[in-house]
Formats: structure tokens, C-alpha cells, sequence
């Protein structure tokens, strides 16, 4: 019970500092909001006002007042926190702020005005358009300055969750007990009061007749336009789906849009429009490019990070997050390559690239839907107040890059997140399902892994198991699909697979819930299907530990140089059957050491080859083939030491960051054959193995860097002892940045040896390594 009490008193002083850094943030948009008011105020008693006393205190209307109860609120929690005791109070402070809600009351009574008079005072006066901060890539500066005016009304959300995380963390027996209860029941009533007003309503715009066209859906996509890629804002409408690009205004500002084209619903169809019509290749960005890009992404994040602990300028800042927008932006129009093409019945056809199935389908049947119950009439002037309006009307604001996060927004989890697929029911008719799962990693979806196929069934039972690596990710997405054997006689639609959605659903992966690392069951609702799961979550700092070898017998989890003196071998004898079995029939696998195998195979796999099994390679024959080469990257993964040694490793990375060719070359091989003789033939002997999966790229989809990233971190990472990852978990940003950095760099380093065509060796070396390949 006293650790019990122990812990939830620390964790008090964990919220309490997220709340500080919460209000820091909060502080300095204020700060931002109220940075231009000074020079208005002056200007407006000159001859030449840029706004005049009235609209500059409707829009800054009690905006001064609330920094100054913020601030007051902040200068009294910080000492308190930085002193913290068991018994330090802080009770008083909420109870006081939350006595100041009237404040709030008198702003979001004049929160719509204030909205409108900035909206209009940007678009008819460009001083006040220059005085209002330089906005982010893409994001309109009404929209900038407006956003900033929404802070307030938003932080009383903010803050009343806060005060019941607070709450259920302080005993009963605390002295803040009751204040802090106080001081909830004064938010949340004050909340409910107020909730109707500050629910963001979607505008409509009046056509004849009385009619309303409504906003249904809206996002960002990439159009295919003349085999280049452009950024498009969509939107789609009660009777139409229209195609718009921001225009860029002097000085980089977008402010308005400007339509590419649109498609009344009644003439919109996903069919072919002429079979013989050829589907136009889609340009693939390389995926060393675009790892290249997630390498920047996080070398400048790393930057910012560094220049915000030595507190320098913000100029420098600013340039670096610039950096980072342009980044970002790149890598979210590069990677997307699944096609979703819209047809106008009266002629042209598009096409726009998306990363995901799931968005292609919510799509179709959001338009499916209306289609059933729409007309349509739309004049050229219409037309134009419709493109005009897409500003006010948009719901998604801005594109999903770092810059448009709120500084005290989850990064999302890095880590591994264990997922049992267990059943499915709803099916009207006996089918042939799977089931995949997406993560969000870098601002789009990716397919990580995918279940077996379940014949003629209504009612699927899996029961499979997958390990996912999460990037950054904070949703987790199930699509349940009808295996079609016979392609012949499907009608297939234009880019999509054969194989019909049935499904689609998701579940956001909530960091507290997933803290205590159980497994958390959950169902998933889609359209009349139910789907079970299991997850489980293990943060990066637990998940990719090298435990030191505790045993002599077995092969998981034993030194290298042990197993092969006791198997008087050269490789091992498990590297050497998973490689001859996945030769045999897993070289045109798609994704094979990619897609991820069922854990419970693999983990029957190591037992066998753990105990010796005889029947072992019986029990291969008749498994995945992903399971075999999930078991192959499990054996080197839970090695006491990496194959590339721990004494070795940092002269790998600081050999792999030669400029110089020549000097390059020579500290590699060098060091190569400075490895024992054990983890060298091994090493060798698998380089020869990927090199000819890396020959059948063209039908597994396997390349060198592919194969690179996904066994650089299995061969190089580090024991504990020696690992750079910093393992502090109060700062996610810049573990997970030098992390990414590290993994890039063991990504070089095998890279490097894969693009070699020979290995040139020394003759003492050269027999060993001839034999270990003849083995």
C-alpha cells in the first residue's frame, strides 16, 4: 500500500510537469497573439492608423487578462514543482484559476466576432497581414492568426482533463484533495455551459432555392497531374467533389484557393471509362530516398532540440523549422503510391496517390453514399464564392507535418506493439477472409502485417500474433478482406486489388493505457463485423535490450563463438536451415524479412531449434515462410552481443562517415576481418544469402537498402552498456530523433558490405570463408 501511495505521489509531480511545460506553450502563443497588438495600438492614434482602436480591442479582447492570470498561475507552480515534497500543496493554485473562468467567459462570448473582424481586417488591410506572423508552409495567415485566437477557447478543455488526471493522483488524505475538487466542479460546470457554443459548426453555402451545400469531407492528396506529383486540398460536398490548390500570395502566403476542377456527383464513377484506356504508371520515389529524407527530417529535429537546450536565438530556430516543414512536405508528396481514380461520365479521369486502402475506401463509400440522395446545379459565380468559401469551410486545416503540432502533443509511441488477431464475426455468407494492419509513421499509413487466409467461414478464428514496429505512431488500423481466387470474374476497379474490403476499422494507441505493458483486449466495429484483438505495447528502451548470456545450452540468447565450437560448425545450424528453406521457397515471397511473421510459429520455431528438435525441419516445411525468416532475425536479434561485436561498433559508424573512398573502403574491410571468425563467416555467409533475394527484387519487392534496413539494426545495435540511445523517457522527441540517427547509420554500415561485389580477404581468412560457404 506505501509503495502504492509512493508511486501516485510521483506521479503528481509527473502531471504537474507536464502541466508547466502545457502552460509554457500555452504562454507563448499568448505571447505570439499579443506581440503585434503593441505597434497597432501605437499606429492607431497616427494619421495612418493600420487599425482602428475598436477592431484592435475586438480583437484582442481580454486576451492581456488571460496572460496575466496564466502567467501569475505559472510563476506560482514552477518554484513548487522544482521543490517538490510528498506534502507540497498546490491545491490553492487551481482552485484560484479556476476561480477566474469569467474571464474566459467574457472571451468566448466575443470569440466569433473576434474571429470574423481578424478574417476580414487580413483580407482587406496587408499591414496587418505582414504585422501577423509569417505562417507555416501551405497554412493561410488568417487561418495562422485565427488558430491562435481558438487557444483560449481550447485551453479550458485541456484544462479540465488535466485537473482529473491531477485528481486521480492525489490521496484522498491530501490536503488538495478537496481544492482540486473544487476546482473541477467549477471547470466542468462552466465547460458544460459553454460546449455548445464552442463546437466548431460547419458552414454552409446557400444555393438557389433554398437548397444548402454542405462540406462532408475534406484532405490533403496527391494528384498524379502529367506524371508529377501536386499537393491538393479535396473536397467533397453534398453534390460535388472538388479538386483545389492553395494559391501562393506575395511573400509565400497562401490566403485563398484556386479550383483545379470538380465533378458533380451525378456524373462521378470509379469505373474504367474505356477498357482499352491505358492506367497511367505511377512515378515510385526509391525507398532509399525516402529513408534519405527520414534521415534529414531527423537530423533537424535533433537540431532543434539541441539549439532549444542551449536556448539560442529563435532565429536559429525558425530556419531549422523551415528546414523541417520543406522536409516533411517532400516526403509526404513522395511517398504515397496506391491509386485512387474518379471519372467524370461527361470525360476526363483522375488520378490521386494515397499510402493506405483505408482512406481509398472511407472515400468511395462516403461518395457512394451521397451519390443516392443528391442533384445538382452549380453557375460559374457560384462556382467562384464555392472556391472562395473552401477557407472558411475547410475542416482539416493543416497538413499533417511536425510545425502544425501543438508543442505539448504526443509524439506518438516508439516501440514494438505485440498484436493478436483473434476472431471476426458478422459475415452475411461463408467467405475466404484476412485481416491487415496499418501504423502511422511520419505522417501516412504502412502495411505491416497480414493474417492467413481463413477458407469458406462466416465466423474467422486466427489466432495470430504479430510484432510492429511503431515510429511515432498513434493508431493502430484493421482491414478485413475476401481472398478472390478466381480473378477472372471480379470487375475490378481501377488500381484496386482484387481481393474485396469488407471492412475497415481503428483504435487509437493511448500511451497511458498501453503503459503497464498487459495485453489489453478490444473489439473493433465495422460495418456489421466485429473484429478481436489483443494488444500490448513495450517501449523502445525495454524492447531492444541485449540481455548478457545467462546460459551455455540451446542457441537463442547464447554467444555465436559457443554454438558453433558445440556444433563444430562454421554457421550456425539455425542460420543455416532458415536460409536454405526460405531459398527454397521464399525468394519471390513479397516482403519476405519484411511482412511480419505469426509470432506463435516463430516462437515454436525457437523452441525447436532451442531443444535440439529433430523434426525441425519438418515443422519448417510445413510453416510461413515469414515465420521462418521472422525466426532467422529473432536468432540474431536476442544475440548476447551484436554479430558485429560491441568492441567493434563504434569504429563501424565513424568508418561508415568517411568521406574520403579510399580511406573508407580500407577501414571497412579492415575492420570486417578484425571480427572473430565465427561472427565473420556467419556475416559473410548471410550477405551471400541476401544478395540473391536482393536478385529477385523485381517479383519480392526486396532490394539492397530494403534488406539493409530491416537486418542493420539486428546485426549492429549494441549491448545496453554500449548503446547511445539516451534512456530517458521525460524527453520522447530527442530519444526517438538520435535514435532514428543510430538506426540510419547501422543501416550504412550493412549497406555498404551488401554493395560490394567481392569482399577482397586475406588468404588465412579466404579458406575459412570458402569452406563456411560450401557448408
Amino acid at each position: 500500500l506505501c509503495l502504492d501511495l509512493e508511486k501516485g505521489l510521483e506521479m503528481r509531480k509527473w502531471v504537474l510537469s507536464g502541466i508547466l511545460a502545457s502552460e509554457e506553450t500555452y504562454l507563448s502563443h499568448l505571447e505570439a497573439l499579443l506581440l503585434p497588438m503593441k505597434p497597432l495600438k501605437a499606429a492607431a492614434t497616427t494619421s495612418q492608423p493600420v487599425l482602428t482602436s475598436q477592431q484592435i480591442e475586438t480583437i484582442f479582447f481580454k486576451v492581456p487578462e488571460l496572460y496575466e492570470i496564466h502567467k501569475e498561475f505559472y510563476d506560482g507552480l514552477f518554484p513548487r514543482v522544482q521543490q517538490w515534497s510528498h506534502q507540497q500543496r498546490v491545491g490553492d493554485l487551481f482552485q484560484k484559476l479556476a476561480s477566474q473562468l469569467g474571464v474566459y467567459r467574457a472571451f468566448v462570448d466575443n470569440y466569433e466576432v473576434a474571429m470574423e473582424t481578424a478574417e476580414k481586417c487580413c483580407q482587406a488591410n496587408a499591414q496587418f497581414a505582414e504585422i501577423s506572423e509569417v505562417p507555416p508552409l501551405y497554412v493561410p495567415v488568417t487561418f495562422f492568426f485565427t488558430a491562435l485566437l481558438y487557444k483560449p477557447v481550447d485551453r479550458v478543455t485541456r484544462s479540465t482533463l488535466v485537473l482529473h488526471d491531477l485528481l486521480k493522483h492525489t490521496p484522498v488524505s491530501h490536503p488538495d484533495h478537496p481544492l482540486l475538487q473544487d476546482a473541477l466542479r467549477i471547470s466542468q460546470n462552466f465547460l458544460s455551459s459553454i460546449n455548445e457554443e464552442i463546437t466548431p459548426r460547419r458552414q454552409s453555402m446557400t444555393v438557389k432555392k433554398g437548397e444548402h451545400r454542405q462540406l462532408l469531407k475534406d484532405s490533403f492528396m496527391v494528384e498524379l497531374v502529367e506524371g508529377a506529383r501536386k499537393l491538393r486540398h479535396v473536397f467533397l460536398f453534398t453534390d460535388l467533389f472538388l479538386c483545389a490548390k492553395l494559391k501562393k500570395q506575395i511573400g509565400g502566403k497562401s490566403q485563398q484557393y484556386d479550383c483545379k476542377w470538380y465533378i458533380p456527383l451525378t456524373d462521378l464513377s470509379f469505373q474504367m471509362v474505356d477498357e482499352s484506356e491505358a492506367v497511367p504508371n505511377i512515378p515510385l520515389v526509391p525507398d532509399e530516398e525516402l529513408d534519405a529524407m527520414k534521415i534529414k527530417i531527423s537530423q533537424i529535429k535533433n537540431d532543434i532540440q539541441r539549439e532549444k537546450r542551449a536556448n539560442k536565438g529563435s532565429k536559429v530556430i525558425e530556419r531549422l523549422k523551415k528546414k523541417l516543414s520543406e522536409q516533411e512536405s517532400l516526403l509526404l508528396l513522395m511517398s504515397p503510391n496506391m491509386a485512387f481514380r474518379v471519372h467524370n461520365r461527361n470525360g476526363k479521369s483522375y488520378t490521386f496517390l494515397i499510402s493506405s486502402d483505408y482512406e481509398r475506401a472511407e472515400w468511395r463509400e462516403n461518395i457512394r453514399e451521397q451519390q443516392k440522395k443528391c442533384d445538382f446545379s452549380l453557375t460559374s459565380v457560384e462556382l467562384q464564392m464555392l472556391t472562395n468559401s473552401c477557407v472558411k469551410l475547410q475542416t482539416v486545416h493543416n497538413i499533417p507535418l511536425t510545425i502544425n503540432k501543438e508543442d505539448d502533443e504526443s509524439p506518438g509511441l516508439y516501440g514494438f506493439l505485440n498484436v493478436i488477431v483473434h476472431s471476426a464475426t458478422g459475415f452475411k455468407q461463408s467467405s475466404n477472409l484476412y485481416c491487415t494492419l496499418e501504423v502511422d509513421s511520419f505522417g501516412y499509413f504502412v502495411n505491416k502485417a497480414k493474417t492467413r487466409v481463413y477458407r469458406d467461414t462466416t465466423e474467422p478464428n486466427w489466432n495470430e500474433e504479430f510484432e510492429i514496429e511503431l515510429e511515432g505512431s498513434q493508431t493502430l488500423r484493421i482491414l478485413c478482406y475476401e481472398k478472390c481466387y478466381n480473378k477472372t470474374k471480379l470487375t475490378k476497379e481501377d488500381g484496386e486489388s482484387t481481393d474485396r474490403i469488407m471492412g475497415k476499422g481503428q483504435v487509437q494507441l493511448d500511451p497511458q493505457a498501453l503503459q503497464d505493458k498487459d495485453w489489453q483486449r478490444t473489439v473493433i466495429s465495422m460495418n456489421g463485423v466485429e473484429v478481436k484483438l489483443s494488444v500490448k505495447f513495450t517501449s523502445r528502451e525495454f524492447s531492444l535490450k541485449r540481455m548478457p548470456s545467462r546460459k551455455q545450452t540451446g542457441v537463442f540468447g547464447v554467444k555465436i563463438a559457443i554454438v558453433t565450437k558445440r556444433e563444430r560448425s562454421k554457421v550456425p545450424y539455425i542460420v543455416r536451415q532458415c536460409v536454405e528453406e526460405i531459398e527454397r521457397r521464399g525468394m519471390e515471397e513479397v516482403g519476405i524479412y519484411r511482412v511480419s511473421g505469426v509470432a506463435t510459429d516463430i516462437q515454436a520455431l525457437k523452441a525447436a531449434f532451442d531443444v535440439n528438435n529433430k523434426d525441425v525441419s519438418v515443422m519448417m516445411s510445413e510453416m510461413d515462410v515469414n515465420a521462418i525468416a521472422g525466426t532467422l532475425k529473432l536468432y540474431f536479434r536476442e544475440l548476447p552481443e551484436p554479430l558485429f561485436t560491441d568492441e567493434l561498433y563504434p569504429n563501424f559508424a565513424e568508418g561508415i562517415a568517411l568521406s574520403d573512398p579510399v580511406a573508407k573502403e580500407s577501414c571497412m574491410l579492415n575492420l570486417l576481418l578484425s571480427l572473430p571468425e565465427p561472427n565473420l563467416v556467419t556475416f559473410l555467409f548471410l550477405l551471400d544469402h541476401l544478395k540473391r533475394v536482393a536478385e529477385r527484387e523485381s517479383v519480392n519487392k526486396m532490394s539492397l537498402h530494403n534488406l539493409a534496413t530491416v537486418f542493420g539494426p539486428t546485426l549492429l545495435r549494441p549491448s545496453e552498456k554500449d548503446s547511445k540511445i539516451p534512456a530517458n523517457p521525460t524527453q520522447p522527441i530527442t530519444m526517438t530523433d538520435s535514435w532514428s540517427l543510430e538506426v540510419m547509420s547501422q543501416v550504412q554500415v550493412l549497406l555498404y558490405f551488401l554493395q560490394l561485389e567481392t569482399i577482397p580477404t586475406p588468404d588465412s581468412k579466404r579458406q575459412s570463408i570458402l569452406f563456411s560457404t560450401e557448408v
